[in-house]
This record gives structure tokens, sequence and C-alpha cells, in this order.
């Protein structure tokens, strides 16, 4: 069951890149690239939190450390695949890549990877009943 949540990241991956194709398409093209990024990590929290909510209805997790893992399993993939394809495929040179780490800079990404690591255990928490 653990490899099914885990294998899930993908289904995740396909959520993320939908909603920057929709960011670039539509709001992104009349707001600055900060304003468009922020708004795309609120939404791009909505929608993965949408996916996970119903996956977690469907197949849910057995235990805490269960979603624990997964949450850090899927922080692990997200983080290296945006290092990894958006340097070696995307050409994003890795200070670029660093940048939208600074939140003091208004990049919010990070808070978009800590949701990432919490859903699990939030949705685990909130669907499970106790006896």
């Amino acid at each position: 069951m653990l490899i099914r949540h885990i294998l899930f990241w993908f289904v995740l991956m396909i959520v993320a890149i939908g909603n920057g194709v929709l960011r670039e398409v539509t709001y992104g093209r009349g707001l600055s690239e900060l304003m468009a990024h922020q708004i795309s990590t609120v939404t791009g929290i909505v929608f993965t939190g949408l996916a996970v909510w119903i996956f977690s209805r469907a197949w849910p997790l057995g235990s805490a450390a269960q979603a624990w893992l997964t949450g850090i399993s899927w922080l692990l993939l997200t983080v290296g695949f945006e290092f990894i394809f958006g340097h070696y495929f995307a050409g994003h040179s890795w200070e670029s890549l660093f940048q939208d780490y600074n939140l003091l800079a208004g990049r919010v990404w990070v808070v978009f990877l800590v949701w990432v690591a919490m859903m699990p255990y939030i949705f685990y928490k909130t669907g499970h009943t106790q006896a």
C-alpha cells in the first residue's frame, strides 16, 4: 500500500505541471512574474490538496508513520525533480533554481514544499477515526 502512495507522486507531478500551464496561458500573462509565482503556489496547494484528499479517501494510509514516510518521499521526489529537470533539461541555472527558496524576496515555493511533505499526514489525521 505504501508503494502506491509514493507512486501517486507522479499524479501530483502532472497536477503541478497543469498548474504551471494554467499560470502561463492565463493570469501569468498579465501579472508580474513574482505575483504569478505566488498565485501559482496557492493554486498548486489547492489542486494537489484536492488530488490527495480524493486519493486518501480511496486508499487511506495505515498509520501516521506511513503518512510521514509518504510526505517525506514526495518532498524528496519534488525537490529532486525540480533541480534535475530544471537544470539539466530546462537549462535553468543553479542560481535561478535556488532563487525560488528566498522567502525574503517573496518567493513562496518553500510553502508548497512544506505542504507536500505534510499533506499525507494531514489527510491521514482528518480521515482517521479514533476507536
